[in-house]
Parts: C-alpha cells; structure tokens; sequence
C-alpha cells in the first residue's frame, strides 16, 4: 500500500538540520536521506550507539506491553526493529493466556526502508505499509497503541503527526515516541556534541558512504524540541497522561500519553 502525500498546505518551513525549508521539500530531502541509508540502516544504529540503542527500544517495547488481540502501529518503523519486539512479546502472552495474534502494522512513508526490513526475514505476524504519519491510512480510533521510534523529527509537521496518532487511537489507546533529546547535564552534552558531530558522519561515510544524510541525522537531533517542550507538544495534541523518561542521562527520552 502506498501513499503519495501532497506537501503540507501554505508557504510552512520546517527543520532539515541546521536550515529551514518549505514543508514538501523536507518531505522530499527526508525520502532521499533514508533511500541512501536503508540497506546499512540497522548496523549503523549499533556502532552509532554502542548497541545502547537495543536497550531503549526494550524498554519502549516493555512499557507499551503488547497483549494478544490488540491493534498495534509502530509509525516510521523503517525496517521492523520495534514491532518485531511487539510481536514477539504479544505471542509470549498469547501463549500464556491464549487468545488471538495481536495485528502489527509497520508503517514508513520510505519503500526502500520497508523493502530492507523485508529482506531481514522474520517478519511472519506483521503488516508492512508505506504511508505518510501526516496522513495515516487508517480509520479513526482503530488502533489500540501507536508508536513511533527516532521518526517524530523528521516529520515536515510534527503536530500534525501528533494529531494523526491521537485520531487513529481508541479512546484510552496508548502513544509512545521514543526519540533522541536533549542531555540534562552540561558534561555530557559537550561530549554527545563532540561525538555526534566529529564522528559519526565520518562513520556513516565509511559505513554507506553517504556523509551528508548522517550530518542532518546529526543537526535534526540538536533541532528537536527538549523532554518538557515536546512532552507540551503531546498535550496540546489532545493527549492526557502524558510523560516522559529520560535515557542515558537524555540522550533519548520516551514520550508517553493517553488517547
């Protein structure tokens, strides 16, 4: 399934790293970004974080607590990382209790990265889609969780995104973004910049070679909204409960709501 979204009404800018562009052109320099780092997309995560990366998403995955039955869409999920754990944690429970497969929705508005998380293998139990977080192709209050993992930034309209996934969700459904932020103490800071700047372009160049898509990676991260800013984002979405958790001193952080 496949979705061609138009750009965002108006003359609107939006980030791509450290300069403004208009809304649609975001869309398009996003979609060549992950079109060039989608076959290296997983193994660059791991030496990016020193496979810290794998524990975030456990804990994500844990605290979305997939059970059986349920209708879960992990927005912007690239190559099938997180709702492999979802899967895979909803039949843990099944066979517990039993009752029915929980239905698993992979959706990413990128066809290559979706085509690279084919290509893993193990993707028995889930739905791949390609669609736009802007205009999600479900209907209203069909989903019982909605997650998205390090895709929220870049988004051409963040809270339209927001206001998608509070619109797809049931009444009490579950919202989770796990995304990197911002690092509460000054020390480490200085040493994610350093780091974020001085290395891991020249990695994603020897790794995919493409320096300049892992220099915005770099850039959007700093770009992004802090824990409180974003978590005020959330709620004005209209979600309640909303919170956070703080990862490696902040240098991620997961986002949670109520529908």
């Amino acid at each position: 399934m496949s979705i061609e979204p138009g750009p965002p009404s108006g003359e609107k800018t939006s980030p791509f790293g450290f300069r403004d562009v208009e809304a649609g052109e975001k869309v398009r320099l996003v979609r060549g970004v992950f079109d060039s780092v989608a076959s290296r997309y997983d193994l660059m995560n791991d030496l990016m974080s020193a496979g810290v990366h794998r524990l975030w998403k456990d804990a994500t995955a844990s605290r979305l607590n997939p059970q059986p039955g349920e209708t879960i869409l992990d927005c912007a999920g690239g190559t099938g990382d997180m709702a492999r754990r979802y899967r895979d944690m909803a039949e843990r429970a099944r066979a517990r209790r039993g009752g029915t497969p929980a239905r698993i929705m992979v959706l990413d508005y990128n066809e290559e990265m979706i085509r690279a998380g084919i290509e893993r293998g193990d993707d028995e139990g889930l739905e791949w889609l390609v669609g736009d977080a802007m205009a999600l192709p479900l209907p209203d209050a069909s989903v019982d969780a909605y997650s998205i993992s390090f895709g929220i930034r870049n988004v051409a309209d963040v809270p339209k995104a927001l206001s998608e996934a509070r619109r797809v969700l049931k009444p009490g459904g579950r919202f989770l973004c796990l995304e990197f932020s911002t690092p509460s103490a000054a020390a480490i800071r200085k040493a994610y910049d350093l780091f974020s700047f001085k290395v891991i372009p020249v990695l994603g160049e020897k790794v995919t070679g493409d320096r300049e898509s892992y220099q915005y990676l770099v850039e959007s991260i700093r770009r992004f909204p802090d824990q409180q800013r974003f978590a005020a984002m959330i709620r004005d979405a209209g979600f309640s409960q909303v919170g956070f958790t703080s990862f490696s001193g902040g240098i991620a952080a997961l986002h949670t709501g109520r529908a």
